[in-house]
């Protein structure tokens, strides 16, 4: 196997602890990896698997908890939540476009009042 294809098949934590021994060692070898790993994609999809989308991989990995009844209401309990979490959203967003609309009121009546109003 060409020592190439050998390093590719790496998996990302090899790769980030030969970048940290290069920093210890030499810090541009540390600095070139970095580069490298940003480069070839090597650090793609770490963001997915934080903590965005965080209650829907909840929800696909729940496991039951051998009780019906709890499951259920577990259940339901969620579903509440969520339509409170949208509900709440939607608030939220009305509230906004009312400010904006009384900022953009504000700023117009201004403007017309700078209008009539003799130049100096």
């Amino acid at each position: 196997m060409p020592t190439a294809a050998m390093l590719d098949d790496l998996p990302k934590g090899a790769w980030i602890a030969m970048m940290v021994i290069g920093f210890i060692v030499f810090w541009p070898i540390g600095l070139a990896l970095l580069f490298y790993m940003i480069w070839s994609g090597k650090m793609q999809g770490w963001k997915r698997d934080g903590m965005r989308g965080c209650a829907s991989n909840f929800r696909r990995h729940r496991q039951s908890s051998g009780n019906t009844a709890f499951d259920s209401y577990r259940d339901d309990m969620l579903k509440k939540l969520e339509e409170e979490q949208k509900a709440f959203g939607d608030f939220m967003e009305r509230l906004r476009r009312a400010k904006d609309q009384q900022e953009f009121d504000q700023f117009m009546n201004e403007r017309r009042t700078q209008g009539d109003a003799p130049a100096a």
